[in-house]
């Protein structure tokens, strides 16, 4: 069944996102990597505009990136007004490494499963 496109993000990003789903990346850090994969620096209230995610589901899809050091954080002071500094995010890995670190990861889990499967053989 197929989710309803957030209307900030483009038929490419989207498809981005549904692949990313099959490949078992949670919805949040599929979303927000669309959103970075263009390769240009942008807001957590961008992301959440063209993602339709909530800012508590952006904080945790960008602490997953951070932790995997695919995405780069900068604080930059407002021009005007008071309040936080507002927080740019960018893609330091680029998303073709992204996806390669998920393929070497799926490879892995897959050796795994049929090791397991091999060994079941055996013992029957």
């Amino acid at each position: 069944m197929r989710e309803k496109k957030p209307t900030g993000m483009s038929e490419k990003e989207y498809e981005i996102v549904e692949l990313l789903r099959k490949l078992d990346i949670n919805r949040p850090v599929a979303l927000t990597l669309a959103c970075l994969s263009s390769g240009e620096e942008i807001t957590s209230r961008e992301i959440e505009k063209n993602s339709s995610l909530r800012q508590p589901e952006v904080s945790i899809a960008m602490r997953y990136l951070k932790d995997n050091n695919w995405v780069d954080i900068r604080e930059e002071k407002k021009t005007e007004g008071k309040g936080r500094p507002v927080k740019l995010y960018r893609l330091v890995t680029p998303l073709e490494d992204i996806v390669q670190s998920i393929e070497q990861r799926v490879l892995l889990e897959s050796r795994y499963v049929l090791n397991n499967i091999e060994k079941l053989k055996r013992l029957a």
